[in-house]
C-alpha cells in the first residue's frame, strides 16, 4: 500500500515562509512527476508548482519567485519551499505523486491528507 503524509503546515505572519513536507511511502516501484495543490476555503483546488522525476519545474504565476519545490529521490520526498507568504496564500495544500507500485504494477495518482497553511496577523 502507498501513502503521502504531508507535515509542516502551520500558522506564519505575512511576508514570513514556511516549508511543508510529503513523504511517500510503501511497496513503491517508482515516483515519477510529483506536485502540490492547494484549496483556499470556498474555492477550487488549485496547481502550486510541479516537479518531473528529473527536476524539471513549473509554477503557478501567483506564487512564481515566492515559491520553490524540490523533491530528494532518496527519501521519497516532496518540499515546497514558501517565502514572502501573503494571506491569499491561505489554505489546505495538498502533495500528489505519480507512483507505480511494486506488487500490483499499477501506476496512478496518489494525493496527501492535506495541511493547513494559514497566513495572517
Amino acid at each position: 500500500q502507498v501513502q503521502l503524509v504531508e507535515s509542516g503546515g502551520g500558522l506564519v505572519q505575512p511576508g514570513g515562509s514556511l516549508r511543508v513536507s510529503c513523504e511517500a511511502s510503501g511497496s513503491i516501484d517508482s515516483i515519477y512527476a510529483m506536485g502540490w495543490y492547494r484549496q483556499p476555503p470556498g474555492k477550487q483546488r488549485e496547481l502550486v508548482a510541479a516537479i518531473t522525476g528529473g527536476g524539471s519545474t513549473n509554477y503557478a504565476d501567483s506564487v512564481k519567485g515566492r515559491f520553490t519545490i524540490s523533491r530528494d529521490n532518496a527519501k521519497n520526498t516532496v518540499y515546497l519551499q514558501m517565502d514572502s507568504l501573503k494571506p491569499e496564500d491561505t489554505a489546505v495544500y495538498y502533495c500528489k505523486a505519480d507512483i507505480r507500485d511494486l506488487w500490483v504494477g499499477v501506476r496512478r495518482d496518489y494525493w496527501g491528507q492535506g495541511t493547513q497553511v494559514t497566513v495572517s496577523s
